[in-house]
């Protein structure tokens, strides 16, 4: 294992960052109330809080503030809806640096995947602008003569949006984007994790608006304990929660939402599995495992957590990845340059540390998974990644553990790994390494992977914007980001119009 020369931050180093980047992004006055705590991973401690300045009083204000937003913005062209986004873009692209290392401080990424996050919503803006001239009904064949039938989509209502700290912009825009240029008005609860940069990113978005001409309501964040999500995902005046998030917390925000018979996006767990073949080019496939596995420290929906590998290579292949993991070097994303982060607090180590524990004792054999740093930075989480060879799998390997834990086991035939790949609860991510195209077409095939994200010779994690985001099962079903996705956040209305003279009835039935 390779650790960084480790430099532990202060919290005074940290706020002192945090206020640059802040003044920087016009937010001076985000920090020093007396709201939401505001912690950074990398050291594990307290170093500011969070001023109301910025966010709503209440649901009901923000709600009701939306509301009244909404019954002028739906009616504004959808080409000039798209000026808000492309100016939100254009304000991200002055920003990025700035945004990225609020990113940092808040979900502890490193350098590069900050950037990488705030330019993800940079493209997601990009693709929005374009769409809002593309937003397309139909115009259907009529059996009636003098008739006209079409379909058309309407703005929707105000959308809640509710985020989860390991992406704590980029996923906000992928909603937020599309919701806009449909018509609709945001209102964002992010985590308590990452309310600083919610803020700051909000700031931009509400500069956005109003260079656009549009009234910066069009943009609410909402902040505070779980009993706040509660009441906005219960409130009839959103129409669409998209809610990203823990299975169990899924669980509690569908049944909510559809009792009032409004749509949910659901973005929850996922326990993305890699095949490898024996055909598989080894070279490429341990750079994709090693980054799918260990890059954000394991903390991403899409992250690989099962690697099914033909026995044939099953030994080779393990011990080249626990190899890699090995040589990652570890520390302090602000100013070792690493390639491993924290994880996102102490909580996040203990439940690594006893999935951990119970591999073991279902017969698993584990390569890493150490504690780093502790005595450097005692309240932060630094681990090196784990690879975990497992005989079978098990409940735990069935278990989604967020953190960086990668069970190996043996397949003997193509059926058999098509089996353990969808043989978990989640259905988000999946990926297979072979150069056999019989195999990367059964994969990617009806009766191959079950998950909304099957990929061939690159790891599940890193998706592109212009795809549709989402996977099936425990995952929720939701779709977000590219393809079609924009049709979650309108309505669907069929119009018949008769131009002529006469009445006729549809299946040649008779009134008179």
């Amino acid at each position: 294992m390779t650790r960084a020369p480790f430099t532990a931050s202060s919290s005074a180093d940290i706020r002192r960052l945090a206020s640059e980047a802040l003044a920087a992004l016009g937010a001076d006055d985000a920090l020093g109330g007396s709201g939401a705590v505001a912690r950074s991973p990398i050291n594990g401690l307290e170093y500011d809080q969070v001023s109301s300045a910025h966010v709503a009083s209440s649901v009901d204000h923000a709600l009701a503030t939306a509301s009244d937003v909404f019954v002028s913005w739906r009616d504004v062209p959808a080409p000039r809806r798209g000026e808000v986004v492309r100016l939100l873009g254009e304000e991200l692209r002055r920003h990025k640096d700035h945004l990225a290392t609020l990113v940092q401080i808040e979900a502890g990424k490193i350098r590069s995947e900050a950037l990488g996050e705030v330019q993800e919503m940079i493209d997601i803006c990009d693709f929005a602008v374009g769409l809002s001239r593309q937003l397309h009904g139909l115009t259907i064949a009529t059996e009636r003569p003098g008739h006209r039938l079409t379909e058309t989509w309407h703005p929707y209502g105000p959308i809640a949006v509710v985020t989860a700290f390991n992406f704590p912009v980029a996923v906000w825009s992928w909603n937020a984007a599309l919701a806009i240029i449909c018509g609709d008005p945001v209102v964002w609860k992010p985590s308590d994790a990452s309310t600083v940069t919610a803020v700051a990113t909000n700031v931009l978005a509400r500069r956005a608006a109003l260079a656009a001409g549009a009234p910066a309501e069009l943009f609410q964040i909402v902040s505070g304990d779980a009993d706040v999500g509660k009441a906005l995902v219960a409130d009839r005046r959103a129409p669409l929660v998209s809610a990203t998030g823990s299975t169990r917390m899924g669980r509690e925000v569908a049944p909510v939402v559809a009792a009032r018979f409004g749509r949910s996006i659901l973005e929850l767990g996922g326990n993305n599995a890699a095949i490898v073949t024996p055909s598989a080019d080894l070279d490429l496939a341990v750079r994709g495992i090693t980054f799918a596995a260990a890059g954000t420290v394991g903390q991403r929906c899409t992250t690989l957590r099962r690697l099914i590998v033909h026995r044939s290579r099953v030994d080779e292949v393990a011990d080249r990845v626990s190899r890699a993991f090995a040589s990652l070097r570890i520390g302090n994303p602000l100013v070792d340059e690493p390639l491993v982060g924290p994880l996102i607090s102490m909580k996040s180590l203990r439940t690594m540390q006893s999935a951990l524990e119970q591999a073991r004792l279902d017969g698993g054999s584990v390569v890493g998974g150490d504690r780093v740093h502790a005595d450097a930075s005692p309240d932060a989480a630094y681990v090196q990644p784990a690879v975990v060879r497992m005989p079978t799998q098990t409940d735990i390997v069935r278990t989604e553990t967020f953190a960086p834990v990668l069970y190996v086991m043996a397949y003997d035939d193509f059926e058999q790994a098509i089996a353990l790949q969808n043989d978990v609860p989640q259905g988000l991510a999946s990926s297979i390494f072979t150069t056999d195209l019989r195999e990367a077409e059964r994969f990617t095939g009806p009766s191959g992977s079950d998950c909304g994200i099957a990929n061939v010779n690159i790891g599940p994690s890193g998706a592109e914007i212009g795809g549709a985001f989402g996977g099936e099962k425990e995952t929720g079903g939701g779709r977000e980001s590219g393809s079609d996705s924009w049709k979650a956040y309108m309505r669907r209305s069929t119009a018949t119009v008769n131009y002529s003279n006469d009445l006729p009835l549809a299946q040649g039935v008779v009134f008179e």
